[in-house]
């Protein structure tokens, strides 16, 4: 009985460095494959807090002695509100989970603006308002302990609700300004003839 050898080439020279250099590819993708995959995850299923200190992170993004969290979008112009200032802007806001719970658009207001005054927001939303420049586009994160805390202003907001807003600020003037244009529409309304 004989046995019959099959001979085995040699392996090239480089080919174990090229293997080695695969491998650390393959390994570097996987790693950064589930890093992107599971950060979403976690922070879905992180605390209001957890969420606010990994948000803190990303580009752009200030966070106040209070805790607001701001990030602007588009820089506006000219000077920043007061909280005796009257505002201008469109805005939607939504919970963490991406559940619209108001917004501006479509309530047929010019340019799907509200109008209010800037300290008759919650706390949070007045701090941030007072940061913004006309013309500006921003997105705010306010800490439930700056927005409603523990009192629900309806289901759609549950307690504890981190609130987050994308806001422009269109215009704002100041409380002596609409006064003045008040008044100027009363007088004009007062001598308009009867029945009109």
């Amino acid at each position: 009985m004989s046995v019959t050898t099959v001979p085995i080439r040699p392996i090239e020279k480089g080919t174990l460095t090229k293997m080695w250099i695969g491998i650390a590819l393959v390994v570097l993708i996987g790693a950064a494959l589930a890093w992107f995959g599971t950060r979403e995850a976690v922070e879905n299923g992180a605390t209001d807090e957890q969420f606010l200190a990994m948000n803190a992170d990303k580009d752009g993004v200030e966070t106040t002695t209070s805790g607001l969290q701001i990030q602007t979008i588009k820089a506006g112009e000219g000077p920043n509100p007061v909280a005796t200032d009257i505002a201008r802007v469109v805005y939607t806001g939504t919970l963490r989970d991406g559940t619209e719970f108001d917004t501006s658009i479509g309530r047929g207001q010019p340019e799907d603006a509200a109008v209010f005054p800037v300290g008759g927001v919650v706390p949070g939303f007045s701090e941030a308002l007072q940061k913004m420049q006309k013309g500006g586009e921003y997105r705010i994160w306010i800490p439930a302990e700056l927005g409603y805390g523990e009192i629900s202003p309806g289901p759609e907001i549950p307690a504890n609700s981190l609130l987050i807003f994308d806001v422009t600020l269109v215009d704002f003037i100041s409380q002596q300004q609409m006064q003045m244009l008040q008044q100027q529409m009363q007088q004009r309304e007062g001598a308009l003839p009867p029945g009109r």
